[in-house]
């Protein structure tokens, strides 16, 4: 199955499944639950996690590096020869393809944070900073802090191989669901280490999961569309 041949609820399901997610991500917002989960890790002394070895060492470095080496292995698998694959599996351009989808959040995400006033837990001054908890929906608006702190980039070290999921969720279904949930896990640790160390709250890397999910949705919608452009 080609993508140009798809199903029409798959990509129906895509969006439907973004959107339901937004719209929990905004309920998170409103809740106020950041700074009470970030509270059971930190306090007006600071977050004593902050330089352990499981948070920062392992989740952290360990993350950072885990991600370059996946990456290698998505260009190796891409480059090889064609004659070793199961003829089941993705064309190399399919998987060129998805490798741009990976390096886009790997850039968009970060690109955000970059341009983003909020700044990290351990700034505020209700965990020994100086900055003010203001939400990050309020663009513009500094905080009194370092800023750059929205949504979480180390959790893209995961997250943006969710092109994974979908390089092979047409060919072998079972496959993309078990790099689905291996991405999610990976995510999600490396989002609680984040969080332990006061580096993000939970929202920050709740947020950049949808945002690279969102890119592989749109990146996918562009690809069935170019290839119903060819005969």
């Amino acid at each position: 199955m080609t993508t140009a041949t798809l199903p029409r609820d798959v990509a129906r399901r895509d969006l439907v499944s973004t959107a339901v997610a937004a719209l929990l991500l905004l309920a998170w917002d409103l809740s106020g639950l950041d700074l009470r989960v970030a509270s059971f890790f930190g306090d007006a002394s600071g977050f004593p996690l902050r330089d352990a070895w499981w948070t920062r060492g392992l989740l952290h470095e360990g993350g950072r590096s885990l991600a370059m080496l996946v990456l290698l292995l998505m260009v190796v698998d891409a480059v090889r020869p064609t004659l070793h694959r199961p003829p089941a599996g993705p064309t190399r351009a399919r998987r060129w393809r998805w490798i741009g989808a990976t390096l886009a959040c790997l850039v968009i995400v970060p690109g955000i944070k970059r341009i983003s006033p909020t700044s990290c837990p351990w700034d505020l001054s209700v965990f020994g900073g100086v900055a003010q908890h203001i939400s990050h929906w309020r663009f513009g608006l500094a905080d009194g802090g370092g800023g750059h702190c929205f949504p979480s980039g180390h959790a893209v070290a995961a997250f943006a191989f969710l092109s994974l999921h979908f390089l092979w969720r047409e060919h072998q279904p079972a496959l993309a669901r078990r790099l689905l949930l291996a991405v999610l896990v990976a995510g999600t640790l490396f989002g609680f280490g984040q969080l332990a160390r006061g580096a993000h709250f939970p929202s920050h890397t709740l947020w950049s999961a949808w945002l690279c999910w969102t890119t592989c949705v749109i990146w996918a919608a562009v690809l069935r569309w170019l290839d119903g452009r060819r005969p």
